[in-house]
């Protein structure tokens, strides 16, 4: 194989992150690699990169559709006591420091932003969390997508929405490359923990290459540059998974589904 096509539809302030896992898989393997930043998961669906950085809503809504052209090999342990050395993140709630809000049922009638809805951490988790505490008719005042998580917080920053919720991989990165986030945010809720975003392999490619891809992966950090890299985006290491890792995340959409509440108002 020439080339390996690596592509990231997550969040831009891990982008060093996913550099790092396209160069580190590429010297392991011997293989040319190229990444490329997506804006729309019509080339997910058309299996056009071998690699995919990829939200696990979003696999998990096309494997419901029938659409299952990546499999999950390995995730992110992210650095911290609260991720316990597992491959989980939360999405933390997020106000300004002012807010009245303490907890997330403070924020009924509230404005909320949502970075887009196949994200689970922004999207899916808050919609489950609605249907797990009977708040299905309207809860929020309104509800607006932003396009990044970054996003979100620049409108809860700005007070053109109440709220929001945030990955916690990147929310910890914005607020060490930003200290003063700390003194203008509050987390007042974390939903989760969930199985973390997948780094998924094609299935046209080889099972043979697909289990290299995964070594690979699963061998990043022994030397200092990837490290580097690694550290940019708040993890530890990367560890193995599997398509029953992410059952978590199926139930939740099988949950919504069964209380006929797929849109998240």
């Amino acid at each position: 194989m020439e080339r390996l096509r690596f592509g990231t539809y997550l969040a831009p302030n891990i982008l060093p992150l996913y550099k790092t896992v396209a160069e580190g898989v590429g010297r392991r393997l011997g293989i040319r690699t190229e990444l490329q930043v997506e804006t729309s998961y019509e080339t997910c669906v058309e299996d056009v990169n071998d690699v995919c950085f990829v939200c696990s809503l979003a696999y998990i809504m096309f494997e419901r559709a029938g659409i299952v052209p990546a499999e999950p090999v390995a995730a992110p342990v992210l650095t911290g006591k609260r991720y316990r050395g597992e491959p989980i993140y939360y999405s933390d709630v997020v106000v300004r420091h002012d807010s009245p809000a303490r907890r997330f049922l403070d924020l009924r009638g509230s404005s909320w932003a949502y970075n887009e809805p196949m994200s689970h951490s922004g999207y899916g988790i808050t919609r489950c969390h609605l249907v797990e505490i009977g708040e299905t008719d309207g809860f929020f005042g309104r509800v607006v997508e932003s396009g990044f998580h970054e996003e979100s917080l620049r409108m809860v920053l700005d007070r053109e929405v109440d709220a929001s919720a945030i990955d916690s991989q990147v929310l910890s990165v914005v607020m060490r490359d930003d200290p003063s986030m700390r003194s203008s945010l509050r987390v007042i809720e974390s939903l989760g923990p969930s199985t973390i975003q997948p780094i998924a392999v094609s299935r046209r490619l080889s099972s043979r290459l697909r289990r290299r891809i995964r070594n690979a992966v699963i061998d990043l950090g022994r030397d200092g540059g990837e490290r580097a890299g690694m550290q940019a985006g708040m993890v530890e290491r990367f560890v193995g998974v599997h398509p029953s890792s992410y059952d978590d995340i199926r139930r939740m959409v099988r949950d919504c589904e069964k209380a006929g509440f797929m849109e998240l108002r």
